[in-house]
């Protein structure tokens, strides 16, 4: 069965909008690869928690604070649900 992402989010600290972008992002990448992404209102404030099938794969308080890039979410996420998956551009070192 294809993984389900979860991305909960404080909707008191006005997150739900980058967790909305995040979501469209990881759906258009990952079409074929993922079952779906639940956008999840969190009751905890400042949470910020993205996970698949229930395994965190990052936390905004246990990293220390701020956001992923894209970039950087899109790379986490194909390392579980598609290793072998280019990401094309996304994939490139910057130099």
């Amino acid at each position: 069965m294809k993984p389900v992402i979860s991305i909960e989010y404080c909707p008191k600290c006005g997150w739900m909008l980058r967790a909305a972008y995040f979501a469209q992002e990881l759906l258009t990448t990952f079409t074929e690869d993922v079952h779906g992404v639940l956008l999840r209102p969190s009751e905890v404030n400042g949470t910020f928690i993205i996970s698949i099938n229930d395994k965190e794969i990052f936390n905004r308080k246990s990293s220390g604070g701020g956001f992923p890039e894209v970039k950087v979410l899109k790379q986490m996420v194909r390392d579980i649900v598609n290793p072998g998956k280019s990401l094309g551009h996304s994939d490139r070192k910057q130099p």
